[in-house]
């Protein structure tokens, strides 16, 4: 890393060391070596090339030379022929039979396919840690009578577990669809320029099969195959994968925005972790700001436009295959999943370290909680014999005139309101009017439910692995 050129946010600050390394350029081409090394170990099992030459080729294939690759690229303009030379230059035994057979795509495609689906489980796996953390949260909070919020005004009470289940069940969606994406994604297969296998079946010339030789080097990845390949495998894949990492980026902004809103004096219930050190405002010294779900929020908006560019990819790559696709994907692939790995971290850390007022909770609760139990007052009064519509005349006035008090900064009167209207307590026990006021009383089956979505998260197995290449 150098700070004296522009490099990717990515390149340092965002998503972990284990990723940018994975996608960096120094273990991209030890992993396109390894193709090499890979496919010349199954062709020597069919007398294509010597043992002299496959333990040339193993000797060297971590002799990784960008420099000497780049100085030939900027002569030939082509990354993977200039890595081929330097390689075949150091092995002088085997380097002659280095990628007989093959084209680009069949050593790119087999290490882009790898490489995402491991960045992939990395991913997944935090996730689950992710969910777990807020199924540990749900269970803590279930119980916690909060009010709820539509169009950003109260609506009805709620529970704070609930609310965070909300999040966690859009998580397990996403969750889903990551696990199957990460099942979809299969390599292009060692099957030539077009994706026949002609140039591996003229090798061949009857002593095994292309498949044979294909599934040699593809396990070496612990990848697979479609039946159809063109001359890459369906650029349609990196719109799924980057269509389900959006999705993560478009569940973590809401649980972000959620958390900011929330954090504010206004409601004053949650607020992210805040470090005894930390600055929050340069020039104001008392500022509290929210910048960890800040982030998440800022971060979060590159994804579905990384998945866009991968749309456009996948319906223009015309006939067996074009080059418009391949500088974007330097970009956006490696991008998309280091910006959700930065999200999913920053969410886990939110999660785990969150404040919650109970206080405040209790005290917005008081003030807004008793306009929930009208519909109630409502119902058993009609049906002690009143009139509707008469009746919803006197609690929207009273609770008019009780909204009226709030904004004056005094207590919710509603409840005295009401218990001096003769037209309700004609019909119904003052004391039982209130007893319906109670917020507590109107949270339905929301601790219920909270607490199995948090059993069914934790009945979640783990993501599936990807075997790591030993390079």
């Amino acid at each position: 890393m150098t700070y004296d050129t522009y490099a990717s946010p990515f390149s340092w600050r965002y998503g972990r060391a284990e990723l940018r390394t994975l996608f960096s350029e120094r273990e991209r081409r030890k992993l396109w070596r390894q193709v090499w090394l890979a496919l010349a170990e199954a062709q020597s099992r069919h007398g294509l090339v010597t043992k002299e030459e496959v333990d040339d080729i193993r000797a060297h294939a971590g002799d990784v030379d960008i420099e000497a690759a780049l100085k030939i690229e900027s002569e030939i303009h082509h990354d993977l022929m200039a890595e081929i030379r330097v390689f075949a230059s150091q092995a002088k035994t085997g380097g002659g039979k280095l990628h007989v057979g093959s084209t680009s795509m069949d050593v790119e495609d087999t290490v882009e396919t790898y490489r995402l689906r491991r960045a992939t489980a990395l991913i997944g796996a935090s996730l689950g840690e992710l969910l777990r953390a807020f199924a540990k949260r749900i269970r803590e909070y279930a119980d916690l009578v909060c009010m709820a919020f539509t169009h950003l005004q109260p609506a009805e009470p709620t529970t704070l577990g609930y609310r965070f289940s909300v999040y966690a069940q859009d998580l397990s969606i996403d969750d889903a669809s990551l696990r199957f994406v990460f099942d979809n994604l299969t390599a292009k297969g060692m099957r030539g320029a077009v994706g026949t296998a002609a140039s591996y079946e003229q090798l061949l010339n009857g002593s095994g099969s292309a498949e044979q030789l294909e599934k040699a080097v593809l396990d070496r990845f612990g990848l697979t195959a479609r039946e159809i390949s063109t001359q890459t495998y369906p650029r349609k894949l990196d719109y799924m994968l980057l269509s389900a990492l959006a999705g993560i980026g478009a569940s973590l902004s809401k649980f972000a925005a959620d958390i900011r809103i929330l954090s504010s004096p206004e409601f004053g219930e949650v607020f992210e972790p805040f470090a005894e050190k930390q600055v929050g405002s340069s020039a104001m010294p008392f500022k509290r700001n929210p910048i960890l779900c800040e982030r998440i929020g800022s971060l979060a908006r590159l994804l579905p436009a990384y998945a866009e560019v991968a749309w456009q990819n996948a319906a223009t790559n015309y006939l067996e295959r074009t080059l418009d696709d391949s500088a974007n994907r330097r970009t956006i692939l490696p991008e998309a999943l280091l910006c959700t790995d930065e999200i999913v971290q920053l969410a886990l850390k939110v999660v785990n370290g969150l404040t919650v007022e109970k206080k405040r909770i209790a005290d917005n609760l008081r003030t807004y909680g008793p306009f929930a139990g009208t519909e109630s007052v409502l119902l058993e009064a009609v049906r002690a014999g009143g009139d509707r519509q008469e009746l919803h005349e006197v609690l929207r006035t009273a609770a008019m005139q009780s909204w009226k008090a709030i904004a004056q900064g005094k207590e919710n009167p509603l409840g005295q309101l009401l218990t001096e209207e003769p037209e309700l307590t004609n019909r119904l026990d003052p004391a039982e009017i209130r007893r319906m006021l109670e917020p507590s009383r109107h949270i339905g089956s929301a601790a219920t439910r909270a607490r199995q979505l948090a059993d069914r998260i934790e009945k979640l197995p783990a993501f599936p692995s990807q075997a790591v290449v030993k390079l």
